[in-house]
């Protein structure tokens, strides 16, 4: 048995590396084998030498992103811990994604509402994606974060001037697309079904901020019914929950991008309302538009869930609880 004892700045920095929360420290123990303690300044590990080689480490690429400007949450921490456990248990040890590395990637950002960055090595290549195509999928499961980091780059692009608009758009499924029955006009009839959108953008940006781009219309919604006939050019087009676009919905839209536009896709496979399933556009796309040039897929698993831990489980259990119905079904 070995221990190390690690100091810093002060106590409201150590802190700030665990996130405030004393449980971390815990879990970080029994995921690494190692009995973690802390009082003031500093910490102690205690186990073999490999261990604490890892929990040193773990605490080494929090400090830097945290140096950094980085916000360490319980995710962010978590994901650190997971990598750790995981080199260690390979046999080659192989060497996870640094925390640091994630933060180096930042969307937005000012003095009241802190940058968006990466939770996970799949929204940094989700990112990345978006950097390098004119289009990109992101697919997965509820909660992995598809629509959010969609939002955020929109909105990076629209704050650095890089495009005129942001253009959200939805397939109304619930009501068959015939939304004349709601009250008000067409953009109050369709805010319900973006309200994830919405609800991001305003997570995002200050208060002010956001209704100086409402009142010049930088950001239009409509349903997706609505988009035929149209050319987008300078703009970002998020088309979200898009397994339940139609295949023939899925073929117009995605014609729909102009000159210097972005579109970006999000979608889950597994929770497609359309009857029958094979008539989901998303699908559809999936199969055929793979190694076109200039689009890309970035697939999202239940380990990138980024909402409460049990969200991951729930996900896991139904999909496990489907798999073993597809049989019946198909009889």
């Amino acid at each position: 048995m070995a221990e190390r004892t690690v100091e810093f700045d002060s106590p409201h920095f150590l802190h700030a590396l665990f996130a405030d929360d004393l449980s971390l420290l815990k879990e970080m123990g029994e995921r690494l084998n190692l009995t973690v303690t802390t009082r003031d300044s500093w910490i102690r590990f205690e186990g073999e030498e490999r261990q604490i080689e890892a929990g040193a480490a773990i605490l080494d690429d929090l400090e830097q992103a945290r140096r950094k400007g980085g916000l360490i949450t319980r995710h962010s921490f978590l994901y650190a811990v997971n990598a750790a456990a995981e080199s260690l248990s390979s046999a080659g040890g192989n060497e996870a994604l640094k925390v640091l590395d994630l933060f180096k990637c930042r969307l937005l950002g000012n003095g009241s509402k802190p940058a968006v960055t990466p939770r996970n090595l799949n929204q940094l290549k989700n990112v990345e994606a978006l950097d390098t195509h004119d289009v990109v999928f992101g697919i997965g499961p509820a909660g992995t974060g598809k629509t959010y980091l969609a939002m955020a780059y929109a909105l990076d692009l629209l704050k650095s001037r890089q495009i005129d608009r942001i253009m959200l758009t939805r397939p109304a499924v619930e009501a068959g697309e015939a939304l004349g029955f709601l009250p008000g006009a067409l953009e109050e009839k369709v805010l319900p079904y973006l309200r994830p959108l919405y609800d991001a953008m305003n997570d995002m940006l200050d208060g002010a901020e956001a209704m100086k781009f409402a009142e010049k219309n930088l950001i239009e919604i409509a349903p997706l019914a609505y988009m035929r006939g149209r050319t987008l050019n300078r703009a970002c087009v998020i088309l979200d929950e898009a397994q339940n676009a139609s295949r023939e919905q899925m073929f117009m839209f995605l014609t729909r991008l102009g000159e210097h536009s972005k579109c970006i896709v999000t979608g889950d496979p597994s929770q497609v309302d359309l009857r029958p399933k094979s008539r989901s556009g998303l699908l559809e796309a999936i199969d055929l538009l793979q190694g076109v040039e200039g689009i890309a897929f970035t697939r999202f698993e239940s380990s990138d869930v980024v909402r409460h831990p049990v969200v991951a489980r729930i996900i896991e259990a139904y999909s496990e609880g489907r798999n073993d119905e597809r049989p019946r079904q198909a009889l």
